[in-house]
């Protein structure tokens, strides 16, 4: 099943409570949040004190993206602050299986994170371990950024994978989705779809979700 996730990396920070009851009310499946520290990525976002006020804004699940060094140090404080699924990068974790199988034990959904350059050979012996993959369709960092077309290969290699496991993993893409490309993943075997830019810039939230969807399925 289809589900739309706005990043609230798009959104007017200074009324996030706001923006994310926006894109509930215009009905978004997730919140996508992406958490940066300024050295596994580029910037800088928000950290679980945010998020735990955030989540008395929505009850949508919380979709934390873990985009830092040494994320074991912090999932049990993004869990505790409202997180539902986190995603941790194959590349930032050492022991991989480990940290994956926390965030399960902790009773929340867990994912793997690639970076475009990232093989899926990463996820070889991880795969049955996690609820989704998701697949950094952009280089990580900053919002606004267009597609990589490579990646769409990525995609339907990945569902490949997973169908041949007889797995029901969820993957997700993130990264300058919008309405001229959403069709185009979805057709390679992603589900789930991260967009910042092109909701949160949209005139008309409603429409554009509705819109996305509907592109989705029909191209």
């Amino acid at each position: 099943m289809l589900k739309i996730a706005p990043s609230i990396l798009a959104a007017d920070f200074s009324r996030l409570g706001e923006e994310i009851q926006k894109v509930e009310k215009a009905g978004a499946d997730l919140i996508h949040i992406d958490v940066m520290d300024g050295h596994f990525v580029p910037n800088i976002t928000i950290g679980p004190s945010v998020v735990r006020s955030l989540r008395t804004a929505s009850v949508l699940r919380f979709d934390v993206h873990l985009m830092i060094e040494n994320p074991d140090m912090y999932i049990d404080e993004f869990i505790d602050a409202g997180a539902d699924i986190i995603s941790v990068h194959v590349e930032a974790c050492r022991h991989l299986n480990r940290t994956l199988r926390r965030i399960k034990q902790r009773g929340r959904k867990a994912a793997a994170a690639l970076n475009p350059a990232t093989p899926l050979s990463g996820l070889d012996w991880v795969l049955n371990d996690v609820d989704m993959v998701l697949l950094m369709t952009v280089n990580p960092g900053f919002g606004g950024q267009s597609y990589i077309e490579e990646m769409t290969d990525k995609i339907r290699e990945l569902r490949r994978i997973v169908k041949a496991r007889g797995l029901r993993t969820d993957i997700e893409i993130d990264g300058g989705i919008d309405l001229n490309n959403i069709y185009k993943v979805t057709e390679a075997g992603a589900n789930v779809i991260v967009a910042g830019s092109t909701i949160y810039n949209a005139v008309n939230t409603v429409q554009i979700i509705k819109e996305l969807r509907e592109k989705a399925y029909q191209g």
